[in-house]
């Protein structure tokens, strides 16, 4: 093992597939991404140690997903492991993953980099091409409130992608666990209780009031999404700009007295 670094060593004595499976317990102490239980999506999984973390974290009773173009080796001591074999950049392996979930999932993971042509632009700009495709994929498959993580490298527009991400997460963490080798350029954004609420934000909307809380404050719905508005009083039409934005609840402040 001379020239190896820690945590391949370390990978090795502890019998994980890669390094690589220290950055995601790493990213999963940061933020409790994944709970016992889940149902995990990871998205580039070849040779497969992000799986075995995964599949350790969430338990018999959870299940772990993993993709990649390169073939997987099945797993002999984790049983609630499938693996699927296609491009994700293909929309029919996507749609593979999706038939393979069953349903909304908990938590969707992606360690995805291209392959390196040791021109920097290049490279980065196909790691954010593949990130926005595990975003997409994302967004497709997870639940209200799951857990996103996701690996680009940092340059050009990445700004901008954490952007979109941020519209549809309660919030974003942008991060480079211990594990990452100092010369390397890539981060990890965990985007923490995906939004699946009608609004967002700072949209203005002209609401009725439905009736009035415990606590005072007015409540409307939109398509089906309860806001809460404070002082209102029920029958009344109001405008509003909404603020924060919870899985199932939201506030937001009447703009009409401005």
């Amino acid at each position: 093992m001379a020239g190896k670094d820690h945590y391949y060593n370390k990978a090795k004595q502890e019998g994980y597939r890669s390094r690589a499976a220290y950055k995601l317990k790493q990213l999963d102490q940061l933020e409790d991404v994944i709970d016992r239980g889940d149902t995990v999506v990871d998205l580039g999984a070849a040779p497969g140690g992000w799986l075995e973390v995964a599949a350790e974290e969430v338990g018999p009773e959870g299940n772990v997903i993993g993709v990649d173009f390169q073939r997987i080796k099945e797993f002999d001591d984790h049983d609630n492991v499938e693996t699927l074999r296609g491009d994700m950049t293909e929309e029919k392996t996507r749609d593979r993953v999706i038939d393979a979930a069953g349903g909304p999932v908990d938590v969707v993971i992606s360690d995805m980099a291209p392959n390196m042509s040791g021109e920097y632009s290049l490279d980065q700009a196909r790691s954010l091409h593949l990130a926005r495709q595990a975003f997409e994929t994302a967004i497709e498959l997870l639940d209200n409130d799951g857990d996103f993580v996701v690996k680009v490298f940092e340059g050009p527009d990445v700004d901008d992608f954490r952007a979109d991400v941020e519209e549809e997460f309660q919030y974003v963490r942008a991060t480079s666990p211990k594990a990452s080798r100092d010369e390397s350029s890539e981060v990890y954004f965990i985007g923490k209780g995906r939004l699946t609420a009608s609004v967002r934000p700072g949209d203005e909307l002209e609401v009725e009031i439905e009736a009035v809380g415990n606590e005072g404050d007015g409540m409307a719905s939109v398509d089906g999404y309860r806001l809460f508005v404070p002082d209102t009083v029920e029958g009344e039409t109001v405008t509003v700009r909404v603020g924060d934005v919870k899985p199932n609840f939201g506030f937001a402040q009447r703009i009409d007295r401005d």
